[in-house]
């Protein structure tokens, strides 16, 4: 087992909060989360809503049910039994005491209708995502507090083994296919979106439309790292505008695809305000392109660089005090930022390159960005595959890409973790 990072936080809450709520992709790691916190003696005992038995007792008195679970239980895959939800709110309003319930959850159940409300104050949502890299690594990493810190963050010339790392994009980061050969990962891919299309969304969103959302996903990994455009989708797919709306909401819910808004401050230039779309996994966007080499200048080959860096920083952002929020800036004109990350008054901006050489044509997009943001703009970086530290001004550099999951490891990581070659 990896030791996650989120696991500070999910104690901090369970410390605080009556209701916890991880969510996230299935074999994200929940359930294992789940059990490690149980082995530590901060859960009591848990059960899972994938036993029928369970989902059965649930289904025919959820009163009855919540009210004969005693100490601090953990439900893991809650969105098989919504009506869980208000016996769980009246059973928290009489008691309060904090870490009463873990909640888990392969969708999103804020997409169901009340649930928001519901548990509105008593509850905390934390999302789970694959592991990142620092975590397979047996680390925390400190790129945003690097990245955010008032001092220069003394980024570090490092050799780049470029063959590992893009052998990292094509991994991911669901850990059941850490360290199986490329032909098994394929395998598993299968039968994970098998069971996702065919049960896990019919079972919370009430639509059996598998050959349809598995064409829209693939279509979205093609895209990945793109802006979305719905009228071309529509198209390509032979699918009404609605349609294809409610099935994109319902991949966000199963947090198989996610959205990154457009960034934008006043000023005089037009601006794309679409969205970028990503899917949750460099590993499953290669699967589904059918991609099992990442050779630049490939096909697909740099946006699921791109997708991979973005995705990394947005796991370190579920642990990380700053709670930045993400965004990708693009001008009419074509120029952009692949990510701005905003936390307070401050932002920073990343761009991805996937070469081992730079020009200062690269920094375009930083600079207008610096321009756009003023005195909000704490520095750029250019994550690539070189091996050095690059400065093009006072705060626009050159990064190698390993400084991403650089960091402190974590005491209990030899014990708790998985040893993966580095």
């Amino acid at each position: 087992m990896w030791l996650r990072n989120l696991s500070a936080s999910v104690q901090t809450a369970l410390s605080d909060t009556p209701v916890v709520l991880v969510i996230g992709a299935r074999q994200s790691g929940k359930s294992t989360l789940v059990g490690m916190l149980q082995a530590a003696g901060l859960i009591d005992r848990s059960i899972t809503c994938d036993d029928l038995g369970v989902l059965a007792a649930a289904a025919a008195d959820p009163q009855g049910f919540v009210a004969g679970l005693t100490g601090r239980v953990a439900i893991d895959e809650i969105q098989r039994a919504p009506e869980l939800l208000l016996p769980i709110k009246l059973a928290v309003d009489r008691d309060r005491r904090p870490g009463r319930f873990l909640l888990t959850g392969s969708a999103n159940i804020l997409t169901l209708p009340r649930v928001a409300d519901t548990l509105a104050g008593r509850m905390e949502i934390i999302t789970l995502r694959p592991l990142s890299q620092g975590e397979l690594l047996g680390r925390r990493e400190s790129f945003l507090e690097r990245a955010f810190g008032s001092a220069d963050p003394d980024w570090a010339s490092t050799p780049v083994d470029r063959t590992t790392v893009l052998e990292r994009v094509l991994a991911g980061g669901f850990p059941e296919i850490q360290g199986r050969p490329p032909e098994r990962r394929a395998a598993w891919y299968a039968s994970y979106l098998t069971t996702l299309l065919t049960r896990d969304v019919r079972d919370f969103a009430g639509i059996d439309a598998v050959a349809d959302l598995s064409r829209l996903l693939t279509a979205l990994a093609a895209r990945t790292a793109n802006l979305v455009n719905i009228a071309d989708l529509g198209r390509e797919l032979g699918l009404p505008a609605t349609t294809l709306r409610r099935h994109l909401a319902v991949l966000e819910a199963a947090f198989l695809v996610q959205l990154l808004p457009a960034w934008s401050v006043n000023i005089s230039k037009r601006l794309v305000r679409s969205p970028k779309v990503l899917l949750a996994d460099s590993g499953l966007a290669a699967h589904l392109l059918g991609i099992s080499a990442l050779q630049p200048g490939a096909a697909h080959a740099g946006a699921l660089f791109e997708a991979f860096v973005v995705t990394e920083i947005q796991k370190q952002c579920g642990w990380s005090a700053l709670r930045p929020a993400l965004a990708h800036f693009r001008t009419h004109a074509g120029e952009e930022v692949d990510l701005v990350i905003e936390s307070g008054a401050d932002l920073v901006g990343v761009e991805v390159k996937m070469s081992a050489s730079l020009s200062d044509h690269d920094l375009r997009g930083l600079r207008l960005l610096e321009s756009a943001a003023g005195p909000r703009f704490r520095r750029g970086i250019v994550f690539y595959l070189g091996d050095t530290v690059i400065p093009f001004g006072a705060r626009l550099h050159a990064v190698p890409l390993p400084e991403l999951w650089a960091g402190k490891t974590p005491v209990q990581a030899s014990a708790s973790r998985q040893e993966v070659q580095t």
